[in-house]
C-alpha cells in the first residue's frame, strides 16, 4: 500500500530527527559537565576539549535544521507533526547556545588558573553547574518520553539557579569593593556565573517547547525568576 509506505517513511524520518536532538542534548550535557571539571580541577586540556566540542555541537544544529526543513518541504506535515518539527529547530538553537556557554566557561579556566589567592565562595559555581546539569539530563528524559510533568519540573527549577547567581553576584561585588586586587578574578567568576545562569534560562525554554510538543498548547504559567542583579545598586565608600 503506497500510502502506508509513505506514512512509515515519514515516521522513520521524524524518529531520525528526534534521535539527532537527543544526541545533541547528550553531547551538550557532557560538554557542560566537562566545563565544570575543567573549572574545578583547573584542567587546561579538558578546557581545550570543551572548546573543540563546540564545533561538533554547531554541526548538529545545522544538520537538525536542514533535516527539519527538508521534512517540512517534502512531507508537508500537519498539526502535531508540524509543531514537533518546528520545535525541534528551536530546541537545537537553544542547545547550541548552551554549548556556547560551556565553551565560554572553559575560556575562563586559563585566567582563573593563574589566581591562587582569591578566596571567594566558588562552591556556588559548582552548585549552579550541578543543577544545570541535572536540568539538562531531565530535559532529555522529558523530550524522549514526551513527559510534560518532567518538563515543568525543569522549568520551575531555574529559579534556584537564579537565586544562587544573585547571591554570588552580591558576594563578588563586596570582594571587589573591599579588595581592588580581586577585581579581575571576581569579574571572570561573574562571567562564569552569568553563563551558567543563561544556560539555565535556555533549558527552561526547551522545557516550554517540550510541554508545547506534548500538550499542544503553550505553557501559560508565569516563569519564576530570582535574578535581580540588574537592579542592584552599588555604593562605593571611602
Amino acid at each position: 500500500m503506497p500510502h502506508s509506505h509513505i506514512v512509515s517513511s515519514f515516521d522513520d524520518d521524524l524518529n531520525q530527527l528526534r534521535g539527532k536532538i537527543v544526541e545533541m542534548a547528550e553531547l551538550v550535557a557532557k560538554q557542560f559537565s566537562d566545563a565544570e571539571q575543567a573549572l574545578t580541577k583547573k584542567d587546561l586540556k579538558l578546557a581545550t576539549l570543551v572548546r573543540e566540542t563546540d564545533l561538533v555541537v554547531d554541526q548538529y544544529e545545522q544538520d537538525i535544521e536542514k533535516s527539519a526543513i527538508e521534512l517540512i518541504a517534502i512531507r508537508s506535515p500537519l498539526a502535531d507533526d508540524l509543531r514537533e518539527i518546528i520545535s525541534a529547530i528551536k530546541i537545537s538553537n537553544a542547545l547550541e547556545r548552551i554549548g556556547d556557554y560551556a565553551k565560554n566557561l572553559s575560556k575562563r579556566v586559563v585566567v582563573l588558573n593563574e589566581t591562587d589567592n582569591f578566596e571567594a565562595n566558588t562552591s556556588v559555581i559548582t552548585q549552579m553547574i550541578e543543577i544545570v546539569n541535572m536540568m539538562n539530563q531531565d530535559v532529555i528524559e522529558a523530550y524522549t518520553n514526551k513527559a510534560s510533568e518532567k518538563a515543568i519540573s525543569v522549568w520551575t527549577r531555574d529559579i534556584v539557579v537564579d537565586n544562587l547567581y544573585e547571591s554570588l553576584f552580591r558576594e563578588l561585588l563586596t570582594y571587589m569593593m573591599e579588595n581592588p586586587e580581586y577585581i579581575t578574578p571576581a569579574t571572570h567568576l561573574l562571567f562564569v556565573a552569568k553563563n551558567i545562569e543563561r544556560a539555565g534560562d535556555h533549558l527552561t525554554n526547551i522545557a516550554e517547547l517540550i510541554y508545547y510538543i506534548v500538550e499542544g498548547v503553550p505553557l501559560e504559567m508565569v516563569r519564576p525568576k530570582g535574578d535581580n542583579s540588574s537592579e542592584t545598586n552599588v555604593e562605593f565608600t571611602g
